[in-house]
């Protein structure tokens, strides 16, 4: 029996029952956009730069089942446009100085700033003021630069068991906090050998006493840009045509 494929810009990816859009893509080698997306979790779209054109309708490619003969439209002008607006917002949203940060060159925001050529933030700044907690021996929270992915609320509820994280919160005053009385990291069993403390796409969650260990130029999308598999893409729908 021939395997169920979705057509992705053309090309035709193969996927199993139960497999997303993202999930067939990720199997391929093939680049969606995307922030909140952790393929050992259950996927939630919370970032929305996953969204796709499936049969010509804008959806999340990280919580839609593929299906046999779905044509999806990924890396074009109209949907990376899109996306560019939404990193914008999230920028603007957090305190992200990127030439500073510890996190720059392994940080997931500013990669996809770059791949899709985010050139200015647009949106006015919002500056929110939110407090480093250096309270754990072994993790410093930066709160200014998180994004509301989830990706540690999720860590540490279903893999770790502990709950340590959670959001609070409505609306443009929705954000992270620790779940202790005290709302300090130190008063929790958190621990840097929690899956919880290496999820996060940006710099919220850092390991104290080892920033800049690895200098510019070797961090590891110095090494190879987080849309490389575009680049690959492009390569076989060229050899397939030829």
């Amino acid at each position: 029996m021939t395997q169920p494929s979705i057509l992705l810009d053309g090309l035709p990816v193969p996927f199993v029952d139960g497999q997303t859009i993202m999930d067939a893509a990720m199997a391929a080698d093939i680049f969606i956009p995307h922030l909140c997306h952790h393929p050992e979790f259950k996927p939630q779209g919370s970032c929305k730069l996953c969204t796709v054109k499936a049969n010509g309708r804008y959806v999340s490619a990280c919580t839609l089942p593929a299906r046999d003969g779905m044509e999806v439209e990924n890396n074009s002008p109209d949907l990376n446009d899109k996306r560019r607006t939404l990193l914008q917002m999230l920028f603007v949203e957090g305190n992200h100085f990127c030439p500073s940060c510890e996190k720059s060159g392994n940080c997931m925001l500013q990669a996809l700033a770059y791949e899709l050529e985010m050139l200015s933030p647009h949106f006015d700044q919002f500056y929110p003021n939110r407090a480093v907690d250096a309270s754990h021996p072994e993790v410093l929270l930066d709160f200014n630069r998180c994004i509301l992915c989830e990706l540690c609320v999720r860590a540490s509820r279903d893999v770790d068991r502990k709950s340590v994280f959670s959001l609070s919160g409505r609306g443009i005053d929705k954000h992270l906090i620790v779940n202790a009385e005290s709302g300090r990291l130190a008063d929790t069993d958190f621990s840097w050998a929690d899956k919880a403390a290496h999820v996060c796409p940006v710099g919220v969650i850092l390991k104290k006493r080892s920033g800049f260990a690895v200098p510019i130029g070797k961090r590891r999308y110095d090494v190879e840009p987080i849309g490389m598999q575009v680049e690959r893409l492009a390569a076989r729908s060229a050899d397939e045509e030829s």
